[in-house]
């Protein structure tokens, strides 16, 4: 077979949007960056995994 993408029509993946505005009207802030918060969840995984 043989594949095709016709790139102008949608593909099909929902966008998925996050907001926390209502959070930080309520006070929330974040205490963990990004790039530490993936750094850490890595660590889990690789220390999960034995």
């Amino acid at each position: 077979g043989q594949l095709v993408f016709d790139t102008s029509k949608p593909d099909g993946t929902p966008r998925k949007l996050m907001d926390v505005s209502l959070l930080a009207s309520r006070g929330w802030r974040a205490r963990t960056g990004l790039r530490e918060g993936i750094a850490l969840a890595y660590a889990d995984f690789l220390k999960r995994q034995g």
